[in-house]
């Protein structure tokens, strides 16, 4: 994170041709290149200290001034949201993070501006940057209330739920492999996106995740295990040990919903949490060893469905009978356990599998283990926290172990088991969570840091908001919703296209487990533009196209210019842009240019800049 003076989102490009363009734009793209350097977030502020010269060594110097952030440091918020819930979890949040703040002698980054927060809110609720006109409605809404009116609306959007549908998917299913994507993937999105329509509690999903059965056709929960079975069992071995090994689906369920990162502790004891021992691993995983999949999957791992076929989740109650694995010790030696969950509250051992338990029951008596135990409500507001703010209290989101864990007295343990408890009180509603979180104050910071919150380690203390880079699916829907490149199109056009897109994005910066991996501003820059006639033929799209549509209806240059800022960047050009965009477009007349390739050009700068690929 770079102090205030140097904004990460001015990032020039060396060459703007914008593909697509038949005319020479030898001179033109010269001019263009000033356009990334326009596009900036931050302005510079120093603060200069005084220092004494050896012949006023007898003079005190006068103090060095306060340090104070740029841009408003007061938040002007009136909660709009009906319940008491949120004022009452909002001042929690607060008061522990102001603490954290005076402990540690940081002073919070400024509060952001309304144009920054309607899209950081846009895309961490909704998943995508924001129209133009919605952008209007809310500049209209009371200046103290439009913030939270703004996000009262978002969770009432019809793209809430295909967003979280979207995340979920991935973080259930991967990115990769048969469930990574087509019609497996699908399938369990559309059934996560029902749930979150419905706002079902969270523990009701995860069980129901846990205990679907049937075709994957009827019921998209069920590739949830479908998709990590792991490798078959062989043939004279089933009758004992059921259909396939279920490693995977052990190292997933744990990982998602606990926060731990089981898998460490397959083949020894946990090298990073004392109390994870080897058999804790196996334990679990006999919970699972009566799940049968029909037809079976293939032999090996890496054998890929040739035509992806509807398959049959169901519980075989003929195998595995005592509920008993076998697992072989670091000493070479086999040894037996019995399905047993993870401990909970201290206690040495967790609790057993009740012996009568065949079948389905087996999968039940998992879910309301898993559930009841500490980590599970821990480990959800661990995520969302780390989804909204860049970062969780715990950090990577899902590791939690003996070398990443918060002391008792640590603030973020503290509010960490709190948002937990209280989470659990208000029977695990998301959209409370999100509330609550949205409204708190560091959620409003600017990610512009100050002299006293600008190292790495001090991001912890969420003085100020972290730069997280869009997800594939991010940048698809805002630039889709951006550039409007679905208006014209037939509905199997539009699939298709977002298909062709997605593809495209993931194969680039989206990684296995449904993650995004860190990239260099240039590289995603010159991704765009080898992806660039997709993107070139949305911006140059006639009649319905964002820009004709700008043209169509602005009435003068700064108008246009205002409104496609508004669009890719969801706010208005500074005076400064504005004045030297309106230059270099009228430098331009003269070399074969119209003013709508001019302008066309303008909006693909500014879907390539830093700033759009960012959520800040």
């Amino acid at each position: 994170m770079r102090t205030q003076g140097v904004s990460p989102m001015a990032h020039a490009s060396s060459d703007l041709a914008r593909p697509g363009r038949r005319q020479t734009l030898a001179v033109g793209g010269l001019l263009l290149a000033g356009l990334f350097c326009l596009i900036q977030l931050g302005q510079a502020q120093t603060s200069n200290k005084d220092k004494a010269t050896p012949k006023d060594k007898a003079v005190k110097a006068p103090a060095a001034p306060a340090f104070k952030p740029a841009g408003t440091t007061t938040l002007n918020l009136t909660i709009a949201s009906e319940g008491g819930d949120v004022p009452e979890m909002v001042k929690i949040i607060n008061t522990r993070v102001e603490e954290a703040w005076k402990a540690n002698k940081v002073i919070p980054s400024h509060y952001c501006d309304d144009f920054d927060f309607i899209r950081r809110a846009s895309l961490d609720i909704i998943g995508r940057v924001a129209k133009p006109e919605e952008i209007d409605r809310y500049l209209k809404d009371p200046a103290d209330k439009r913030r939270s009116l703004l996000i009262e609306r978002l969770l009432k959007h019809e793209d809430y739920a295909r967003h979280w549908a979207n995340l979920w998917a991935n973080w259930l299913l991967t990115r990769s492999g048969d469930f990574g994507r087509g019609k497996y993937h699908e399938q369990t999105q559309v059934w996560l996106e029902d749930q979150f329509a419905q706002n079902k509690p969270y523990h009701e999903m995860v069980r129901k995740l846990l205990t679907a059965k049937g075709k994957n056709s009827d019921n998209g929960a069920v590739n949830f295990f479908l998709a990590h079975m792991g490798e078959t069992n062989p043939a004279d071995k089933r009758r004992e040990e059921g259909q396939a090994e279920m490693v995977p689906l052990t190292s997933r369920i744990t990982r998602v919903f606990l926060g731990t990162q089981v898998q460490c502790a397959q083949c020894h004891n946990h090298p990073f949490f004392a109390s994870l021992k080897q058999e804790m691993f196996w334990g679990v995983n006999a919970f699972l060893r009566q799940v049968r999949r029909d037809p079976p999957p293939p032999r090996q791992p890496n054998n890929r469905m040739m035509v992806r076929q509807d398959l049959t989740l169901l519980d075989d109650e003929s195998v595995n009978p005592d509920a008993n694995v076998f697992f072989e010790m670091r000493n070479g030696k086999v040894k037996m356990w019995r399905a047993e969950f993870l401990p909970s509250g201290g206690k040495e051992r967790g609790p057993k599998l009740d012996a009568s338990k065949k079948g389905l029951s087996r999968r039940e008596a998992l879910a309301d283990y898993l559930v009841d135990h500490e980590m599970f409500t821990k480990a959800i507001v661990n995520r969302m926290w780390g989804m909204f703010m860049g970062r969780g209290f715990v950090n990577p989101i899902d590791d939690f172990n003996d070398n990443n864990k918060l002391g008792d007295d640590d603030p973020n343990g503290k509010l960490m088991d709190e948002l937990a408890s209280r989470f659990k009180h208000y029977n695990y509603d998301m959209k409370k969570l999100i509330r609550w979180i949205a409204h708190s104050k560091p959620y409003h910071l600017s990610y512009v840091a100050n002299p006293t919150n600008d190292k790495v380690e001090q991001e912890a203390l969420f003085s100020r908001m972290i730069l997280k880079a869009l997800s594939p699916e991010q940048l698809l829907e805002s630039l889709m919703t951006a550039t409007k490149a679905e208006a014209a199109e037939t509905a199997a056009a539009k699939k298709q296209m977002r298909d062709r897109w997605l593809r495209s994005l993931i194969n680039n910066f989206g990684d296995d487990e449904g993650n995004e991996v860190n990239f260099n501003g240039t590289i995603v820059q010159a991704l765009m533009m080898m992806n660039g006639r997709d993107i070139n033929d949305a911006i140059a799209r006639p009649e319905k196209g964002r820009v004709a549509l700008i043209r169509a209806t602005s009435r003068n240059q700064a108008a246009i210019i205002d409104r496609l800022y508004l669009a890719a960047l969801n706010r208005r050009p500074k005076p400064v842009e504005r004045a030297g965009i309106i230059s270099k477009i009228n430098l331009r007349r003269g070399f074969q240019d119209t003013p709508k390739a001019a302008y066309e050009d303008l909006f693909w700068a500014l879907l390539n800049s830093n700033e759009f690929l960012f959520n800040h």
